[in-house]
């Protein structure tokens, strides 16, 4: 299944850095949404860029599996409306866990789904031809 390609896709590149706006397609450092971009591009399924764009580009869903993209607010962005509100995006891996990078000094990791994150989250989306 796809979603289980994207997902070792993805498991390929932990301990990479984070580099904000990382530079697309290639693969020695990220920002989460270069590393979306990244991992789906490797599995023959084309992103946009942003994490907002790649809101757009997902599917509505009302429950969310492995596979799907998640979308989360940042405290610079918390008090934005709509969209803007966007900050970050992560791969939903399953058994409460997301596979992400943030933040400068941190690296491409795994990370579970409470605390900060359960309380920055906005919604699930998925990708085209999941």
């Amino acid at each position: 299944m796809i979603h289980s390609n994207i997902i070792v896709s993805g498991h390929r590149q932990l301990g990479k850095p984070y580099v904000f706006n990382a530079r697309p397609f290639q693969s020695q450092n990220f920002d989460c949404s270069s590393f979306i971009q990244f991992i789906f591009h490797e599995n023959g399924i084309n992103l946009p860029r942003s994490s907002r764009s790649q809101y757009l580009a997902c599917s509505e869903i009302g429950s969310y599996k492995p596979g799907d993209l998640l979308f989360f607010t940042t405290s610079r962005r918390n008090n934005n409306r709509g969209i803007s509100k966007i900050g970050h995006v992560a791969l939903y891996i399953g058994n409460g866990k997301i596979l992400h990078t943030c933040r400068p000094g941190n690296e491409v990791t795994v990370s579970k789904l409470k605390g900060r994150w359960k309380k920055r989250f906005l919604a699930a989306r998925r990708p085209p031809h999941l």
